[in-house]
């Protein structure tokens, strides 16, 4: 295993469709492997394959329980609800911005050997689903803010929060 440079915003590699994976292989193992340990010493909540430069449908998402997540070739067959919060990128490195996203996330994807499964997350983890398989459509969500918030702002968010 190893770590991978994150690209950042301005790569051109961000803003391209990602392709589907159709071997199963060792190379995907190392990927995700990868994939894991890169997001892991970057402390974030999620990666995509084109964050690492690689431009295939596969993703990592850490979920409440901080289990990590691979979904391969995920498609989101549902969502419903609402939220609104802060989000970041490892692409954008210390911008922060309001996005809103779906509350409700249902996810068909495939694990590192081809089998499909389905998953039905909420809140958080079902934002950083959305926000991570858009990487594979080669958006960011940065294409959602009005503007970076400032620091200011992002204390005063959470602020808020934690007088609820």
């Amino acid at each position: 295993m190893g770590k991978r440079r994150i690209v950042v915003q301005g790569d051109d590699r961000l803003s391209k469709r990602c392709r589907q994976v159709t071997d199963f292989n060792r190379r995907l193992h190392i990927l995700l492997d990868d994939m894991k340990e890169t997001l892991e010493e970057a402390q974030g909540a999620g990666l995509a394959a084109p964050q690492v430069g690689i431009l295939r449908r596969a993703v990592i998402v850490v979920d409440d329980s901080e289990e990590m997540l691979e979904l391969v070739n995920p498609e989101i067959l549902d969502q419903s609800g609402e939220q609104t919060a802060p989000e970041g990128c490892l692409s954008v490195p210390g911008k922060w911005g309001m996005v809103t996203r779906p509350y409700y996330a249902k996810i068909r994807a495939q694990d590192r050997d081809g089998n499909w499964f389905l998953l039905e997350r909420e809140g958080l983890t079902a934002r950083c689903l959305f926000h991570e398989i858009e990487h594979l459509d080669g958006h960011l969500y940065v294409e959602h803010i009005d503007h970076f918030m400032t620091d200011e702002e992002l204390e005063e968010y959470y602020a808020e929060e934690e007088g609820r």
